[in-house]
C-alpha cells in the first residue's frame, strides 16, 4: 500500500481543541466545570447543535455559559482551546428534540460541518460521535445491565461487574477506483436518488489489512479488481461510528458485474463526462462534508462547483 498527499479540505477532520485526556479521570471535573461561568457549553438535542450567523454570513456554533439544568443530563468534557489551559468546552445531551426539530436554527453536523470554523467542526464532530457512542451502549456487553457513564463522559462503567466500556470507532474504507484510461468509477448504492452515485466503500472486516478492504470491497461489489492501492487521507464519520479511511486504485479489470443487493447501477466516467451530468443535473455527487466528494475531486483535478445535495432521497 503506497501513500501520496492528503486530500484537501476534509470537512471533519479539522479541530481546535485540545483534548486533555489526563484531567477526565479527576473526580468532580465536570462539576468544576459546570460552576465556572467562562466553561463554553454546547447543546445537542437530537443531534442536532445551535447555530449563529454573523453580518459576514460566516456560520459558528452557539456556545453558551453553563446553567442549573446543565446537572439533570449528560455531560462530557470535550477539550480545551490551548494545550496549557485556555477555555474549556463541555457537551450537553438535552432532551429537547421535538422543540429544535422544526427549528431552523438547529443544525446536524452533516448539514453544517463543511461550513463550520475549524474549532467548531471538531467540536461539533467530537460531540455528536460522543452523543451517538453513549444513545447505543447504554447496557454492559458482558452481563445486560444498564451502564453509567464515567471518566468525564468517556467510557461507560458496569456497577455489577465493573467492567469498562470505551467509545467504540469502527474503520471504513472508502476508494476512486481509477482504469487505464484514466476513467472514474461511480457506483448508485441501494436508496440513492436515481441521479445520486459516488465512490465504493464498504467497512473493513476482523484480521483483513485497510488495502485488502480496498481490494475486496470493490470485488464484491462490481466485480473489478485492484491493485496500486494508494492512502490520500481520512476523516472521522460519526454515523454513527465511523473513520472514513480514503484511497485510490488502479483497476486491472473493467467489466462491471454488480452486487444487486448493494449496488443498482455503476459506470465508468470521463471527465467531460462527469462535468457536463454534474452541469446538466442528471449526475448527484457526494456533498462536500464528505471524504467521497474529496477523493472525485482528486481524480477531477480541482474543486467541482456544484451545490450540496443528499445523495439519498
Amino acid at each position: 500500500m503506497a501513500r501520496a498527499a492528503s486530500l484537501p479540505s476534509l470537512a471533519l477532520s479539522r479541530g481546535g481543541l485540545d483534548r486533555h485526556s489526563e484531567l477526565r479521570t479527576e473526580p468532580g471535573l465536570l462539576d468544576v466545570l459546570l460552576d465556572d461561568p467562562a466553561t463554553r457549553v454546547l447543546e445537542l438535542a437530537g443531534g442536532r447543535a445551535e447555530v449563529v450567523e454573523d453580518p459576514q454570513g460566516e456560520l459558528g456554533l452557539r456556545f453558551r455559559a453553563p446553567t442549573a439544568a446543565d446537572r439533570g443530563g449528560f455531560a462530557a468534557y470535550l477539550g480545551h482551546d490551548a494545550p496549557a489551559g485556555g477555555t474549556a468546552y463541555v457537551l450537553i445531551v438535552s432532551e429537547g428534540t421535538p422543540a429544535v426539530a422544526d427549528d431552523p436554527r438547529w443544525k446536524g453536523l452533516r448539514s453544517v460541518g463543511a461550513q463550520l470554523p475549524d474549532l467548531d467542526a471538531g467540536v461539533l464532530t467530537t460531540a455528536t460521535g460522543l452523543a451517538n457512542w453513549h444513545a447505543r451502549h447504554g447496557f454492559c456487553s458482558v452481563c445486560g445491565s444498564p451502564t453509567e457513564p464515567a471518566h468525564s463522559g468517556w467510557i461507560r462503567v458496569c456497577p455489577r461487574d465493573e467492567s469498562e466500556h470505551y467509545p467504540r470507532t469502527d474503520p471504513a474504507v472508502i476508494m476512486s477506483v481509477v482504469d487505464d484510461h484514466d476513467r472514474l468509477l461511480l457506483a448508485r448504492g441501494v436508496g440513492f436518488a436515481p441521479q445520486g452515485m459516488s465512490v465504493l466503500a464498504g467497512f473493513v472486516e476482523p484480521g483483513e489489512s485497510l488495502a485488502g478492504a480496498v481490494a475486496r470491497e470493490v470485488h464484491e461489489e462490481v466485480g473489478v479488481t485492484v491493485d496500486d492501492v494508494t492512502y490520500l487521507g481520512d476523516q472521522p464519520w460519526p454515523f454513527p461510528s465511523s473513520l472514513m479511511v480514503g484511497f485510490t486504485a488502479r483497476a486491472t479489470s473493467t467489466e462491471l458485474t454488480l452486487q444487486e443487493s448493494e449496488i443498482e447501477e455503476a459506470r465508468w466516467f470521463e471527465r467531460d463526462e462527469l462535468r457536463r451530468a454534474v452541469e446538466d443535473g442528471s449526475l448527484r455527487i457526494s456533498q462536500r462534508i464528505s471524504i467521497a466528494r474529496r477523493l472525485i475531486e482528486h481524480w477531477y483535478g480541482e474543486e467541482i462547483d456544484v451545490p450540496d445535495r443528499p445523495l439519498r432521497g
